[in-house]
């Protein structure tokens, strides 16, 4: 075991070795632009971008004609709530979301407002799922667009997509999820759970940073949409600019080993997550476990320990690497919203722990996080909370 261990995998991820492999003739040897459609160069690289839009597509049961690469997930969410309301605008102006949305959600339906968008937010339950009956309710005939995660990057709470995909359907309504922390973690098929627009980030699945998909439905009645960026046409004119050519055959790659480990790792990394979570509520008294453990992604543990500073925790605990889960303006940490969003107390929302667990760490790496994390908060419980030494 090397110190620092590395337990913020939802942040982001290494990129597996098997990912860079494939990635690396992309750089020096076949470095064409897809564009270029008169020579081998630009024939392998539009090749080997093909090629990939297919091992995507298969990782959530869609069609290779209904990905569009981007940037990441947050460039995808804001394409497919964006490209969504500007495209209906004339038929419909309400945008549905829930307050635990990532940022890139929350951030577009408010710029949306802005623009006379009507946005409202369905109500969660304490365990972070959205509460049916409430959407439900929230649905009208001048509904736009729902948009609900898959899994939620600080709790990692699994919303029920299939059930959300089928009241939209019912009433016309198109629903989009950003799938930026489940891809790959969890079985996602846009057909089962009748999805029209998913997000996709390549550096939460052991691809590269700087590159992501947006699956837009084409079978059925099509979703269309308004691009964003404009310029040369590329992605069927939805996304403009020169392709990230290795980025995009490494996101490929990553989607075929997930789709190839996906049963065996989430089994895994559940027994490690829980091994940590018993340990941790065995050692310690007085914490408080966020979001449902039902409904949860397998890699996920979300914690918050009362009476003790979080910001001098994650000092202490200088040789792993984890998150707290909430914004820090000028060092000052505060509330994390996810929480908020939930009805938690402020003591609970501002003294959390995010556990990123991720296919490379051990049991070995987990216990010696336990210890770590047991032995400090003891400490710190006994000197007031404040102090690391």
């Amino acid at each position: 075991m090397t110190l620092p261990i590395y337990l913020d995998n939802h942040a982001t991820t290494p990129v597996d070795s098997r990912v860079v492999e494939a990635m690396l003739p992309f750089f020096t040897e076949s470095f064409g632009n897809p564009a270029s459609r008169n020579h081998k160069f630009g024939w392998t690289a539009g090749t080997a971008v093909e090629n990939a839009r297919k091992q995507v597509a298969k990782l959530i049961n869609a069609s290779s004609k209904e990905i569009v690469f981007t940037s990441g997930a947050s460039e995808s969410d804001n394409l497919a709530i964006k490209g969504a309301a500007h495209r209906y605008r004339d038929r419909r102006d309400q945008i549905i979301t829930v307050a635990s949305e990532h940022k890139a959600v929350l951030d577009s339906a408010k710029r949306l407002a802005t623009e006379g968008f009507r946005v409202t937010h369905a109500r969660l339950h304490p365990d972070g799922l959205v509460d049916l009956a409430d959407l439900k309710r929230a649905v009208t005939d001048k509904t736009l667009l729902v948009s609900i995660m898959a899994a939620n990057n600080e709790i990692g709470v699994l919303q029920p997509l299939e059930e959300i995909g089928r009241l939209c359907r019912e009433r016309g309504v198109l629903f989009h999820t950003d799938a930026a922390q489940a891809t790959g973690k969890i079985p996602l098929d846009v057909e089962a759970m009748q999805i029209d627009l998913l997000s996709i980030a390549g550096h939460k699945m052991y691809a590269p940073k700087g590159i992501g998909a947006l699956y837009i439905r084409r079978r059925g009645t099509p979703v269309d949409l308004e691009p964003i960026l404009d310029g040369g046409g590329h992605e069927g004119g939805l996304r403009s600019g020169t392709l990230n050519v290795p980025g995009i055959v490494g996101l490929g790659k990553a989607c075929e080993i997930c789709r190839q480990m996906m049963p065996e790792e989430a089994t895994r990394l559940a027994g490690l997550r829980d091994r940590l979570k018993d340990g941790l509520l065995a050692g310690l008294e007085d914490i408080h476990v966020n979001g449902s453990l039902e409904h949860r992604l397998p890699n996920n543990l979300n914690v918050s320990f009362p009476n003790v500073d979080i910001a001098t925790l994650l000092a202490a605990l200088n040789d792993i690497a984890l998150s707290s889960g909430s914004a820090c303006n000028s060092g000052t940490p505060e509330p994390s919203y996810v929480l908020q969003a939930l009805g938690v107390s402020t003591e609970l929302a501002s003294t959390p722990l995010r556990f990123g667990l991720g296919r490379f760490n051990t049991e070995e790496e987990i216990d010696h996080c336990l210890t770590r994390v047991v032995d400090t908060v003891k400490r710190l419980r006994s000197l007031g909370g404040t102090s690391a030494a």
